[in-house]
Order: C-alpha cells, then structure tokens, then sequence
C-alpha cells in the first residue's frame, strides 16, 4: 500500500507580519511549524502502514524553509518526503496549490490512500483535500474521525459531522481528510531523530512536475486579497460605587441607554 500524505507549514504563532504590497504573510520573518491537524494525518498514514503494509510518503508546497516540517515527518516514521519550491508557485491560493500537489501526486504514482489534515490553522477554509480528489478524478471522505477497515480494495471509515458520525466506504484510491479526534500523534524517536538529519529531501519546481504552468501560483490564483487588516478591540469601563441598590439603578439605566434592556 502506497500513502501520501499532505502536510503544509504554517507560521507557529498568529503575530505574523503582512507584506503591504503582495497582501501575503512574510513566511520567512516567523518560525514555521507543521500545521497542527496535518500532525494527525501523518501519525495516521503510519499507523495504515503498520496495519496493512506499505510506504509513506509525505509531500509538501512551500519555500526552502518547509524542509523542516518534512524533516520532522520523517523523523515520526514516514520513509520518504517531498518538496515543492519553485518562485513559480509563490502566491497560490487553494486552487493553485490543490493543482501543483495533484500533478506532483500524479508523477509519484500507484498511490492508494492520499490523507491531508481537515484544514491549515492559517487559512481554515478546508478546500485544498477536496480539490486535489477533483483533480486526480478520484474520491474523497473529509472529516474523518476513525479508520474502520480496508479490504477488498474497499475502505471503511467513521466521519465526523455537527451532531452525529457516518460510516462511509469508497474504493481505492481515495483521499481523506482527517480530524484530531483519529488518534494521538507520535513522538519521534531518537532513531528517528537521527534518521531525519541525514535523510535526502527531494526537491521539485515547476519543470519536475509538468502540468500547465499557468495555472500555477499567483497567475493561476483566482482569489485576490484586497486588503488586510488587524482587528482591534476597544473596551470602555465605568467604575461604580454607593449602595448595592443605587449600583443597580445605574446598571439598569446604563442598559436600557445600550438598547439592551
């Protein structure tokens, strides 16, 4: 069985710096970390290797710097990892990105199970899983809560909605998206530890994956940020005193001035 896994760095805090000019996140300014919900698809991903066999492969997007979150792949266990960096996919939005992961997913080949985190702590919309199935023209489970079983070139799963789960089976090969509820990620060993230092990181751009070009990127981007700005809070308090009766007068006073009461 051949799993790939979809991991994506994102910045480790939410105090991040915006480029005034390209309205995207200085990614190089803060430190980044594997997106929290991705932790759960690795640690999934070779939990199905050692039930049924197999490799995992964890594949990334990003700058030079991403190389850290796959280093840290390997060292949980997963045998090989991927980059993909190129300037040429610099500024893509989840269809730009779902499109350059689904061609380099393609060139990897006989693969069975693809897993991705159910969204990244920086963009929370949940897209990129779903269109990379669109793209291989294979389907998808999101919100899955519990491997049941595969067999019979089937599998079986537990997902997770608002107020009760589904158990659903598809045929392979499929993509899922997880949820934290799936299990309790690993921590590396030092044999891992030492495993990731040396292993080899292959690199891919554009040229390496083929694919159209033009849909790459910022020029296969159809979304465009208009403009970012902080929220901030502005917060007003009164100091009362006097008796509890006369305290409660003016709370009452001050809520029906609000519209409240």
């Amino acid at each position: 069985m051949r799993i790939i896994v979809c991991i994506k760095q994102v910045p480790e805090t939410f105090e991040v710096e915006i480029d005034n000019e390209t309205k995207r996140i200085k990614r190089d300014s803060v430190k980044g970390i594997i997106n929290p919900y991705d932790m759960y698809a690795i640690e999934e991903g070779l939990r199905l290797k050692e039930r049924f066999g197999g490799e995992t492969i964890a594949i990334s997007m990003g700058p030079p710097q991403a190389e850290s979150a796959l280093r840290e792949a390997i060292a949980m266990g997963v045998d090989d990892a991927i980059l993909l960096t190129d300037m040429k996919f610099a500024g893509s939005d989840t269809l730009a990105t779902s499109y350059t992961l689904s061609c380099a997913i393609k060139k990897i080949g006989n693969f069975d199970i693809i897993i991705c985190g159910k969204e990244a702590m920086d963009g929370s919309t949940g897209q990129v899983g779903p269109e990379i199935a669109e793209n291989l023209k294979i389907p998808f489970i999101t919100y899955v809560s519990q491997i049941i079983n595969i067999e019979n070139n089937q599998i079986e799963c537990k997902r997770l909605l608002e107020d009760h789960y589904e158990i659903l089976k598809s045929p392979l090969p499929v993509l899922i998206t997880v949820v934290k509820e799936i299990n309790e990620p690993r921590i590396p060993s030092l044999k891992g530890l030492l495993k990731s230092k040396k292993a080899e990181i292959k690199k891919w751009g554009a040229k390496d994956i083929g694919g159209d070009e033009e849909r790459f990127g910022q020029d296969g981007s159809p979304t465009r940020v208009i403009d970012i700005w902080k929220h901030t809070v502005k917060k007003e308090g009164r100091k009362l005193s006097g008796s509890a009766e006369e305290m409660a007068d003016e709370i009452l006073k001050e809520l029906k001035k609000q519209g409240i009461l």
